[in-house]
């Protein structure tokens, strides 16, 4: 990518004195895993092109604690939280956005009994946000016009949190079709790596989770797989694999697909 990217930490606004209109929290895959930092990348290039006024905590940032608290360890999860929360308050911060669904979830439901109350929104959210109010145009016809697109709902930011049709809207803006799974909203079927199952192999079974879904999605007979979660991405993406059709189907974050079309 050519351009400089602009990414300042909440050190450098609190050392000018003054508050970002938003904390983009990053997450661990968005920080880390080197598919998920695409996303990452892609709605950065968003918010500098909207002009908001952004900042992260870089290496101030720790795992929000979620899968440790799927997987059981409360003791470890409380310890990450209470770390964030200290930092979070401690730049007086109101308003977080963030691209991964888990973080969205802990952040916004969980961290309110230990202290961290935050305005909290997913990244799909803020982006429909920013095109109503007109900071964000989607200008002309994107190269995504009338390609046929399915999206996965991600488990913790539809039927855990209600969030259904921020991301269809945005979709739609592309001026895609989208076409809709037979398990979609609030019966969509989970991508198989919530609950931290992403970290282990999955048990015996007749087929994987990640598969049977997949196989939900190659039923719209589409180009793209769009998804909200760099979780979901991994799963459908290895999914897309198993069924051998990687040279035909795109797996892409919602993000990548906005900031792509402006290009």
């Amino acid at each position: 990518m050519s351009e400089q990217l602009k990414v300042p930490t909440m050190a450098q606004y609190m050392a000018e004195g003054k508050q970002p209109e938003i904390l983009f929290w990053v997450g661990s895959a968005g920080s880390y895993d080197d598919r998920a930092k695409k996303i990452t990348k892609a709605f950065v290039k968003i918010l500098n092109k909207a002009n908001v006024d952004f900042a992260v905590l870089g290496t101030e940032e720790s795992c929000t604690g979620d899968v440790a608290k799927r997987a059981g360890n409360e003791f470890l999860f409380q310890m990450q939280a209470v770390m964030n929360i200290e930092v979070l308050n401690g730049y007086e911060v109101k308003r977080i956005v963030t691209a991964c669904p888990h973080s969205y979830n802990t952040l916004k439901n969980e961290y309110p009994q230990l202290g961290g109350k935050y305005q909290v929104q997913h990244h799909t959210e803020f982006i429909d946000e920013l095109m109503k109010a007109g900071r964000l145009k989607i200008e002309g016809a994107s190269k995504l016009n009338g390609k046929q697109i399915t999206f996965h709902d991600p488990c913790y930011l539809g039927r855990a949190n209600d969030v259904y049709e921020a991301p269809r809207t945005l979709l739609k803006s592309l001026g895609v079709e989208l076409v809709e799974m037979k398990r979609n909203r609030n019966s969509a079927l989970c991508c198989g790596a919530g609950g931290a199952q992403m970290f282990k192999e999955p048990e015996k079974g007749d087929k994987d989770i990640n598969v049977l879904r997949t196989e939900d999605a190659l039923e719209t007979s589409p180009n793209i797989i769009a998804t909200g979660c760099p979780y979901c991405n991994t799963m459908m993406t290895d999914g897309v694999k198993a069924k051998e059709k990687e040279d035909s189907i795109q797996v892409l974050d919602i993000a990548e697909l906005i900031a792509n079309s402006q290009e």
